[in-house]
């Protein structure tokens, strides 16, 4: 399941004064601070530059995480078994974006604050595909019970424990009446026993008209897998684009956190040799693994850096508005550090 944040509130001045108390955000148990093993994969074009961004903001917050990095590239027809069994030691993973073959921020909208929640296993994604006589292909959409059941408890989960106020299903139903029936029907269900969250839902294509002309009235959007691709790239395009929106893709054990939206500038070459490329979309989703991993005070200091240099506006990328390199914006963060 994958869920991306989107807050246009992060785009505008975001902060106010800086408070003078500190707050217990975690009670530690013997051993919590022991630095844990995170699996980085810098990945293609743009990658190794933001990702080499968060390592040199993890060492200077000195956080308790250590990276173990290996090179994939999009052209590998297979990852190597070295990282998946780095992943699946370690749980937790951090990658740049992949190059994949071809088969203030002045806002439009105010009081945005979206999380997507999208399911990533299965639907047009399962890659069932067959040509059934020449120039005839026939591509297989599905759809289960349980990972429909699972990423409606999963966004439910999400909204009840972060005191978000309403959920909302995206699908199309009045034309897959079986597949997105199906999905409906399981976030019916889940939505009967959060009785304190509102419920709706939305056709996806009246969703995409909704979210570029009001989209402050979506909170928490549960959607299947191609849907959710399109409504998170949407809602990206509207609060400041893909360089700036956090991501992660969470299972039951694993996780691997990356930006939020398509990484649509990962093979302009121009933006590597320049080395501009935006670092705060990897760096605020290093943040949410940070609290994957149970470290609250560290994504909080990290956050709040970012959200400092953005609304300070003295250094940003080109598609911020700006002309600062990927280490002037890398540099600032680590001196907005507390």
């Amino acid at each position: 399941m994958s869920t991306s944040r989107r807050s246009v509130p992060l785009l505008k001045t975001l902060i106010a004064q800086k408070s003078q108390t500190r707050a217990v955000t975690y009670m530690p148990r013997p051993g919590d601070g022991a630095p844990r093993p995170v699996t980085l994969i810098p990945g293609d074009g743009i990658g190794p530059l933001v990702t080499s961004a968060v390592e040199q903001v993890m060492e200077a917050m000195h956080a308790p995480v250590y990276f173990e990095k290996y090179d994939v590239h999009g052209d590998m027809k297979r990852v190597p078994l070295e990282v998946i069994d780095s992943i699946k030691k370690n749980k937790v993973c951090l990658k740049g974006g992949l190059r994949t073959p071809m088969g203030g921020l002045p806002t439009r909208h105010e009081n945005v604050d979206i999380v997507v929640i999208r399911e990533n296993t299965e639907g047009e994604y399962s890659g069932l595909e067959h040509e059934v006589v020449p120039g005839v292909v026939e591509s297989l959409k599905v759809i289960t019970k349980f990972c429909s059941e699972r990423i409606a408890k999963y966004a439910f989960e999400y909204a009840y424990l972060n005191n978000r106020k309403k959920v909302t299903a995206v699908h199309k139903a009045n034309i897959m009446k079986l597949a997105d029936g199906l999905f409906l029907e399981s976030c019916r269900e889940v939505a009967t026993k959060y009785p304190s969250i509102k419920y709706n839902e939305i056709i996806v294509d009246n969703c995409c008209m909704q979210l570029v002309s009001k989209p402050e009235q979506f909170d928490v959007m549960v959607t299947p897998n191609l849907y959710g691709n399109l409504v998170a790239n949407t809602a990206a395009g509207i609060a400041g684009g893909t360089g700036v929106m956090p991501g992660g893709n969470v299972g039951a054990e694993h996780a691997v956190f990356e930006q939020g939206a398509s990484a649509g500038n990962v093979g302009k070459e121009k933006i590597v040799d320049q080395k501009k490329a935006n670092p705060v979309a990897l760096l605020l989703s290093s943040a949410m693994m940070l609290r994957h991993l149970q470290f609250p005070s560290f994504a909080d200091r990290l956050e709040n850096a970012v959200k400092r240099v953005i609304s300070e506006g003295k250094y940003r990328t080109k598609d911020l508005g700006g002309y600062s390199t990927t280490q002037e914006v890398v540099d600032a963060v680590i001196t907005n550090l507390d």
